[in-house]
């Protein structure tokens, strides 16, 4: 694959010269439409001593070349508005190259107080792991990511998903291709709820089985009895009584139509914009099983759901038509339209009652694979994790955090190879345990989620994940800040003593508490971990508890990150080392505030 970086500033370059031929191109179509026009007054001028049927067909022919040229000019400048969407997309990931992943959406709507990591390791919310991901257009693509990164997938679904990813990172233009047309308007959850709300709701018209004949009856007798009129073998009052009449039909019937149009009138343009996404799914071909089983739903009886959804979208325009005081009269009294329309609609839902939720499922799962396919292109450097089956392992070499700057970031390993082996972590204040705890639990959320992980290499069984890290009071519930760590703690305890599969992120166990409370309770809550095998990393001030070892030999590792002082100043190397932290920090940082020790 190019270079990502070189990849973004070429397309940049392309797609800014495909902009100013558009450009030029419309200012042509703009003197071209002046020219048919100033042709057609001439035409008049010349052509009228000639006779009218001369200046007819003349105006006619130059007419037609003037609608020619509008609609060329609208399709050049829905290309222009595309290509803007396209250069935009690309400048954003020139944007991530340079550090700002804060363009992208947040999904601050997807933060949940009790879930059981995602707020510890910033998975939702600005500067956050999902932030840094999303690159979906829709709100079910943003909610499926959400989903992918809220729990742990099956091992089989985490390979199929690995696999669809290296093919994705493949077909990027394609990847952009599918987010401009998202681009132009955001399908929402609103515009799915009132779809699938209209087609479980019963048949207004259509079960009135009249209307089947009534529909092509009605129009022929108007028709008929205009056509009487014209060749004078009715009476004007009969005619006219006869308009009242159908008139009054129309007005019962729009009673009726009204309600239902409000309601899908306003999801009409993104309607639009799921049948040009869908189609564009629909119109590509993957190796990848995962991709071809979310494509094969598009498919019903040899014929593309988009086509479907496109007739939906052409009855709703028809059904606009009501809207027009000009049209919208005689189009009701000579062809009962709105009826006509209505009939379309209702079977149109049901044909597509199955359907049309699975569109906005593909879409969702699409988007949101898309998001992931990106990640590995603009990060070829990550690796895919390898999920083994027996529980627990976890092995990784090179393990950074992805929010740091590539600068910044000291990159660390990890192994624990045993059920019941606990990782206990030493050491001085902001030396990196914290940091340590969120690389290795955000790469596990990613590995989960089937995305590659920031590492030179990785593997570990397939877990749910559970963290006590950052925890809060709460006064809206009256809950203390140690009160609230006991719940987490409490949470995590039952899934330990149910016999879950589950790997522990602890920071500074019962901090709200006394040291000698907090050094007991920390002591009961390791050796429950280890009677119940469970696997765990802790990060703890407390040096006592890294003691545990002599007791627990095959269970207890060791770990720590250090200190250097020199001259009162302190430097840090952020890297995990072997062994108990012996050097300690506070005493520095307390005088350097002005606290007299």
């Amino acid at each position: 694959m190019m270079e990502p970086g070189l990849f973004y500033r070429e397309r940049v370059k392309a797609l800014e010269n495909e902009l100013k031929r558009l450009q030029q191109k419309k200012s042509s179509f703009g003197w071209l439409r002046l020219g048919a026009i100033a042709a057609i007054v001439v035409a008049f001028y010349l052509l009228w001593s000639l006779g009218i049927g001369y200046v007819i067909i003349v105006s006619l022919g130059l007419l037609i070349i003037f609608i020619r040229l509008l609609l060329a000019d609208l399709k050049n400048k829905a290309a222009i508005e595309y290509t803007n969407y396209l250069i935009r997309i690309n400048n954003d990931e020139l944007q991530f190259f340079h550090g700002n992943y804060t363009i992208f959406p947040n999904g601050i709507e997807h933060i949940h107080s009790d879930h059981l990591y995602a707020n510890d390791l910033d998975i939702f919310g600005p500067n956050s792991i999902f932030q840094y991901v999303n690159r979906t257009s829709s709100e079910m693509g943003s909610r499926q990511l959400a989903a992918y990164l809220e729990a742990p997938a099956k091992a089989e679904i985490i390979s199929e998903r690995q696999t669809s990813l290296k093919e994705l990172a493949q077909k990027i233009e394609w990847i952009q291709d599918l987010q401009a047309k998202g681009k132009e308007k955001r399908i929402s959850f609103s515009t799915k709820n009132r779809l699938e709300n209209w087609i479980t709701e019963p048949p207004v018209f259509s079960r009135f089985k009249p209307w089947k004949w009534l529909r092509y009856l009605l129009p022929a007798i108007i028709f008929s009895i205009v056509a009487f009129y014209i060749f004078d073998k009715i009476s004007s009052s009969v005619f006219y009584l006869s308009l009242l009449l159908f008139a009054a039909i129309a007005y019962q019937v729009n009673k009726y139509v009204a309600p239902i149009h409000e309601t899908l009138s306003k999801i009409a343009d993104e309607i639009d914009i799921l049948s040009v996404s869908i189609e564009h799914i629909e119109n590509t071909t993957f190796e990848s099983p995962l991709l071809k089983e979310l494509q094969t739903v598009l498919f019903r009886e040899n014929k593309n759901v988009s086509q479907d959804i496109k007739r939906l979208h052409k009855l709703l325009d028809r059904l606009d038509l009501r809207y027009n005081l000009v049209l919208s009269l005689p189009l009701n009294i000579l062809l009962l339209w709105n009826l006509q329309q209505m009939l379309g609609l209702e079977k149109w839902k049901s044909e597509q009652q199955e359907n049309i939720q699975k569109c906005f499922n593909t879409l969702g799962h699409m988007e949101a694979l898309c998001s992931f396919g990106i990640l590995h292109f603009n990060k070829p450097g990550w690796a895919f994790p390898g999920i083994v089956p027996e529980f627990f392992i976890i092995e990784g070499k090179g393990i950074g955090h992805p929010l740091i700057p590539e600068t910044k970031v000291v990159r660390n390993d990890i192994k624990i190879t045993g059920d019941g082996e606990i990782m206990l972590v030493t050491g001085s204040n902001m030396a990196g345990k914290s940091t340590y705890l969120r690389s290795i639990g955000v790469n596990v959320v990613l590995a989960m989620a089937g995305a590659p992980v920031y590492a030179d290499h990785l593997q570990l069984s397939c877990v749910q994940m559970i963290s006590s890290m950052r925890v809060t009071d709460n006064l809206a519930e009256s809950t203390s800040t140690f009160y609230a760590e006991l719940k987490k703690l409490k949470t995590i305890i039952e899934k330990v003593n149910a016999g879950e599969k589950v790997f522990i992120l602890l920071d500074e166990i019962l901090r709200g508490t006394n040291s000698l409370d907090r050094h007991t309770g920390s002591v009961a809550l390791v050796k429950q971990l280890i009677k119940h095998h469970a696997a765990a990393i802790i990060a703890t001030h407390d040096l006592e508890l890294a003691k545990l070892i002599e007791a627990f030999p095959s269970n207890i590792i060791n770990y720590h990150f250090d200190v250097q002082v020199s001259n009162d100043e302190l430097f840090f190397d952020y890297l995990l080392k072997p062994g108990v932290c012996n050097s300690l920090n506070a005493s520095i940082l307390m005088k350097k505030i002005g606290i007299e020790l």
